[in-house]
């Protein structure tokens, strides 16, 4: 199971960041942006890379990802996760094909939205698969083998990249593109033989079936407990016709409706893609020549896998909310750090050139700062919010989680490099500032999760002093006593 989702995974990360910086492909499908970076004596620095063609092919995966995560909460209720995930892996196969033979731009944003209505798919119905799957001492553990996958994929991707740049011949961007129906075809193929979950299939009227499945993947038969709450979930959610209105309009689920919308909101203003995703792009506009850009994106995607086995030792001993706030604050202090750079060495005109202990001192910064990222923000933005909905909304909640994640990754795509162009150095320090407002959102607001089970998740918000008011109310009891909604 383990290795499924780190294919499925490597799916939205595997090839984007060095073919935009690839100068061959540059040269086909977006010359005015390769005439730029070719007149490197006139060139501001900040605004090399600014192109809105490059800018919508890079950000329509997100836009085509938000619009069908929400088609397939629908598909993840009514046929299970397992098809969810086919679903999206055979549209991603597709989409890679096209991009990896494309010969016009036209091609390219074809082949990248069936990129984004494969990642919408798989990444609804992914991390609610795993956190039904876990047993729950083990659920951040295993969840996070999630963003561990993410990693991988991002270093696969730079790893590749970097060959493929040596490809004689300038088509090795078709090698970087066609080389994501690899996970593509290994998720589907694996898909296939992948059992789905109790969760889910209680869901669909199969208690039977659903008991001897929890049996089965728990090893024991000793299960009555988990079984217990997993069928009183079950009935629950068979009551509610409307999973959508209730997430809404019920107050019993404002804090769920509320960090299934500001997690992936603020996690995207981390400014974590400008940092991963376009990585060789940044230390291209940052003077560094083509083959060290991509060594560096190499290093960094490094830093990202290996930080990424710390959370998974502490997520389940330290617990969600150490995590979040010690990730915040190194975030914080280093984004700050690469702005001040950054600003030292290109002012507002954005022209200098970066020398090697320079250079290493901005990588270096960058490293620690991913690996802030890494075990805090990079996981956990999963990890909570597929462990905190009850089984009545969970699919909706999470349609929601995984819309507002890629509408804000698409409005950062697409306006990212304009911004850099704009802001400039300034750009590190709007980042940091958010991030500084969502360590103390956590720190306010998010309970502790670690340790309970995911049926028994609501005891959690009716013990916190400010979520408590709405869950554990009396207009709560006198709401579900008569199955309306209060506002």
């Amino acid at each position: 199971m383990f290795s499924l989702h780190v294919l499925s995974r490597h799916l939205e990360v595997w090839s984007l960041g060095g073919v935009t910086s690839m100068t061959p492909f540059l040269e086909k499908f977006f010359p005015s942006v390769c005439r730029k970076e070719i007149d490197e004596q006139s060139a501001n620095q900040y605004c090399k890379f600014d192109s809105v063609v490059l800018t919508l092919f890079t950000s329509s995966l997100y836009l085509a990802a938000l619009i069908s995560s929400l088609f397939a909460s629908t598909i993840t209720t009514r046929f299970g996760r397992k098809h969810s995930m086919l679903v999206g892996g055979l549209i991603f196969l597709i989409g890679a094909i096209i991009n990896g033979a494309a010969g016009n731009v036209a091609m390219l944003i074809v082949g990248r939205i069936l990129l984004g209505v494969g990642v919408g798919f798989v990444g609804q119905s992914v991390p609610i698969y795993l956190s039904e799957m876990a047993p729950y001492k083990f659920r951040g553990t295993l969840n996070i083998g999630f963003q561990l996958s993410i990693t991988i994929g991002i270093l696969a991707a730079n790893i590749i990249n970097y060959f493929t740049a040596q490809i004689k011949g300038g088509w090795g961007w078709r090698v970087s593109l066609a080389s994501a129906g690899v996970p593509a075809l290994c998720i589907f193929l694996g898909g296939l033989v992948l059992p789905d979950t109790p969760n889910s299939i209680i869901q669909r009227n199969h208690p039977e079936k659903a008991k001897a499945m929890l049996q089965r993947i728990r090893g024991t038969n000793d299960v009555d407990q988990e079984y217990y709450d997993l069928h009183r979930a079950s009935e629950a959610s068979r009551k509610i016709d409307d999973p959508w209105g209730k997430l809404l309009k019920s107050r019993k689920y404002r804090p769920h409706l509320t960090m299934s919308i500001l997690i992936p909101f603020f996690q995207q203003l981390t400014g974590i893609n400008v940092v991963m995703f376009y990585a060789p792009v940044l230390f291209n506009t940052l003077g560094f020549e083509k083959n060290a850009s991509l060594m560096s994106a190499v290093i960094t995607g490094l830093v990202n896998v290996a930080a990424t086995f710390v959370s998974i030792y502490l997520v389940d001993r330290k617990g969600r909310r150490f995590l979040f706030l010690e990730g915040g604050a190194q975030m914080f202090v280093f984004q700050l750090a690469v702005g001040a750079l950054i600003w030292g060495n290109f002012g507002v005109h954005g022209i200098a050139t970066v020398g090697s202990s320079y250079g290493a001192l901005v990588v270096t910064c960058i490293c620690i700062y991913v690996a802030g990222f890494a075990w805090s923000w990079g996981p956990l933005a999963s990890l909570v919010p597929s462990e905190i909905f009850p089984l009545e909304i969970r699919s909706a909640a999470f349609s929601v989680n995984i819309a507002v994640n890629m509408l804000f990754t698409f409005l950062i795509a697409q306006v990212f490099l304009k911004m850099l162009c704009v802001m400039k150095f300034g750009l590190f320090f709007f980042f940091g500032g958010f991030v500084f407002i969502m360590t103390v959102f956590i720190f306010i607001f998010l309970p502790e999760t670690k340790g309970i089970p995911i049926e028994e998740m609501s005891q959690v918000w009716k013990k916190h002093w400010y979520w408590g008011r709405f869950v554990g109310g009396d207009e709560v009891e006198l709401e579900e006593k008569s199955g309306k909604g209060v506002v």
